[in-house]
Formats: structure tokens, C-alpha cells, sequence
């Protein structure tokens, strides 16, 4: 199955502070998340994507807040102090001609990724005959992306969602691509040296014919790698090269195409 879940802080652990759920040091570390920052996030996020998306730091400083309201930690209407006097943003930039989404709180960055540049209203299926596949995406990041890197629990969970989304179901199959990626991180956790652990390209290498299917990258797609990538990293940052980046910009191609 998918191992895409959201970090969830402790359940006995109150106030939830941005040190338990986002990588982030200083003054923002110890301050709850306050039910306002999360409103303010969801706005610049909505501006800015035209949507929320589904595991990103609005989603994740949502549910912190309502827990911290819960529990009485802080008011319906509360603002953080970091908030108050230096802002929430959301921007959007272009590094190596991608567009990168950066989400802040004050000075503290709490998330960034890699968007595809498709319009809202493309089309769910994308047919084209030379459309790139999630297979072929997967295969640029084992060759010309972060292939080297070791395979983490946000790569596996990104790799389990691309493989469920080239094959149109809700789970992954029993030794499939996402379920040696699984194995892989879980492997990686071990103290064990760099030239032994288990790399992305070592998983993806011929991920076309590890796939039981294969489809045309869409930004459904993508944004659905992206959100799973997100989730299982603390520091709510895309891998550069990564998974989520090859199906961002696989998507982006398709629809340019």
C-alpha cells in the first residue's frame, strides 16, 4: 500500500509547534501554529495555484491549528507573532526554466517544490503519441536526474503514487517498482556505507518494463507525486531532479506539446 501519509505530530504532544511539523530553527520553532497563519497560507497558496494543494504546508498548518484550537493553545482568530509582524507568503520563481513554488512564514521557509506549468482546466488524459509516460519520466530521474541519491521514505511514497497512477489503481502491486522502493528505504535507514545503499537509479533503471502499466504524464498526475514527495519530508522540499520533479516536468512537456 501507499506510504504516502502525512507527518502527524505526536497525539500527547500539545501545543503542535512549526519545530514539530516543518524543518524550521529559531523564533517560528517554538510558536503553535495559530489557526490565522493557516488561513493566510491557504489564501497566498490558492493566488498563487489556483488551488490548495493536498498535503502542502496550508493543508499540514490546518490541521496543526485545529488540534492547537482544540485544546484550547491558542484563539479561533490567533496570529502567530512571526506571522503578524513579518507575514505568510507563497512565491513562485524559475530555476533551470521549472517553476518553483517557495512557501514562508516570516523568514522561515516551510515548503518548496516544483509546479507544472499547465493550465488549470488541461484535460485528465493526454493522448498524444509521443507524450512522455510516468515510466519514462521515472527513467530520466534514474538517468538524468538525482539518480544517485539513496531512496528515502518521500521517494518511495512518491514512486508507490506514480506507479498507482500508471496503472489506474488504488494500491501498489506485491513487488512492484513502489514496493522495491519501499524495501529500498527501509533498507537505507540502516547504518550502512553511501556505496551500499540503494539509489534511485538502481530502482528506476527500466522502469517501463517494471511497470504493470504505463500512461501519458498528466498534471494530475504530477501534482499527486508532488503532494506524496512533500508529505514524507520534513523539510516539505522536492527532491531537485527528483521524482517529483521528472513528473512535473514530464507533465509541463505534454501539455506544451
Amino acid at each position: 500500500m501507499s506510504q504516502e501519509q502525512p507527518k502527524k505530530p505526536q497525539a500527547e504532544k500539545y501545543p503542535i509547534n512549526y519545530g514539530d511539523v516543518f524543518d524550521v530553527s529559531g523564533d517560528l520553532a517554538s510558536q503553535p501554529v495559530a489557526p490565522k497563519d493557516a488561513a493566510l497560507m491557504q489564501t497566498k497558496e490558492n493566488q498563487i495555484l489556483g488551488q490548495n494543494l493536498k498535503g502542502g504546508p496550508a493543508s499540514v498548518m490546518q490541521s496543526a491549528a485545529a488540534v492547537n484550537v482544540l485544546h484550547g493553545d491558542v484563539g479561533h482568530g490567533e496570529l502567530s507573532a512571526v506571522a503578524k509582524e513579518q507575514g505568510v507568503s507563497v512565491s513562485e520563481g524559475k530555476v533551470d526554466g521549472q517553476r518553483v513554488i517557495t512557501e514562508s512564514v516570516g523568514r522561515h521557509v516551510v515548503g518548496q517544490f516544483v509546479e507544472p506549468e499547465i493550465p488549470m482546466k488541461t484535460p485528465a488524459s493526454a493522448q498524444e503519441r509521443d507524450a512522455i509516460t510516468i515510466g519514462e519520466a521515472l527513467e530520466a530521474t534514474a538517468v538524468a536526474g538525482a539518480g544517485d541519491k539513496p531512496v528515502d521514505e518521500s521517494d518511495a511514497a512518491a514512486i508507490q503514487v506514480a506507479e498507482m497512477r500508471a496503472t489506474g489503481k488504488n494500491e501498489t502491486e506485491s513487488g512492484g517498482l513502489g514496493a522495491r522502493a519501499q524495501s529500498a528505504a527501509t533498507r537505507n535507514t540502516r547504518t550502512l556505507p553511501l556505496s551500499e545503499k540503494t539509489t534511485l537509479s538502481d530502482v528506476l533503471t527500466d522502469a517501463r518494463e517494471k511497470l504493470p502499466g504505463d500512461k501519458a504524464v498528466t498534471r494530475e498526475d504530477a501534482e499527486g507525486v508532488i503532494g506524496a514527495e512533500l508529505r514524507n519530508k520534513l523539510d516539505m522540499k522536492t527532491t531537485p531532479g527528483g521524482v517529483a520533479a521528472s513528473m512535473a516536468a514530464a507533465a509541463t512537456i505534454n501539455q506544451n506539446s
